[in-house]
């Protein structure tokens, strides 16, 4: 199963996440990796230094889907702005309005 518009794989599956009773708002392409965390962090009474490497990879696969979506969002815009420079304008520019 894999997300619409994303390059990373969902691995994941909805039984494991309910399972695991991760929040809708965090399941997506990292959730594999956010039920590991959750199971430290419960183990080692949410302490922050005793997680260090569960968290370090759930943030970074956070980030790389943030950063691929700011990517195809610019592009978009790009695509967006390509296709209004090649429509005739409703008003004039020379109109004095």
């Amino acid at each position: 199963m894999e997300a619409e518009g994303s390059s990373k794989p969902m691995i994941a599956t909805q039984s494991q996440m309910v399972e695991a009773k991760v929040p809708l708002a965090y399941r997506d392409q990292c959730a594999h990796l956010l039920i590991p965390l959750n199971k430290c962090r419960q183990s080692e009474f949410y302490l922050p230094w005793k997680c260090e490497d569960e968290r370090h990879t759930y943030e970074k696969c956070e980030y790389e889907l943030v950063m691929e979506r700011m990517l195809q969002m610019q592009k978009l815009k790009q695509a967006n702005k390509q296709a209004q420079g090649n429509a005739i304008p409703l008003v004039p520019k020379t109109a004095n309005a």
